[in-house]
């Protein structure tokens, strides 16, 4: 019973045996023995085990615990993630776009503005244009 629950307790914390051996201070051997049923760890090393797993020393020891990897939920957990990201960049594009556009439209308008004002300026700085023509119907 002990060897199951501490593999699937493992397993289920995402952890190596060599991890696990690190953070008991034993080497992997130790760790796959006990996962093997050849040896079980001293009070001392149960109760460190229990503090990582987060769970009583009678629950190592009492009935299998069930590794809860259920593909179907994970499945759908990622799944909803998807669908939330790609949401997430469908709005930042459009964001980017409409930005895109508010910036073209300013630089036209500026651009247009620039155009307009040197034509004035050169209108204003030659005066109206008399011709030979209307010089000689002005002159009696």
């Amino acid at each position: 019973m002990f060897s199951e629950n501490l593999k699937n307790l493992r397993k289920q914390k995402g952890l190596s045996q060599e991890e696990l051996a690190e953070r008991l201070h034993v080497v992997r051997q130790t760790v796959s023995k006990w996962e093997k049923g050849l040896s079980v760890p001293d009070a001392n090393l149960l109760i460190r085990i229990a503090e990582i797993f987060e769970t009583s020393v009678s629950t190592l020891l009492g009935d299998t615990t069930e590794l809860s990897e259920d593909k179907n939920i994970i499945a759908e957990k990622l799944e909803q993630l998807n669908v939330l990201l790609a949401e997430r960049n469908r709005r930042s594009r459009r964001i980017w776009k409409v930005i895109a556009v508010i910036l073209i439209s300013i630089a036209a308008i500026t651009i247009l503005l620039m155009i307009l004002s040197f034509a004035a300026f050169q209108i204003f700085t030659t005066g109206p244009a008399i011709t030979t023509q209307t010089k000689q119907i002005m002159i009696p």
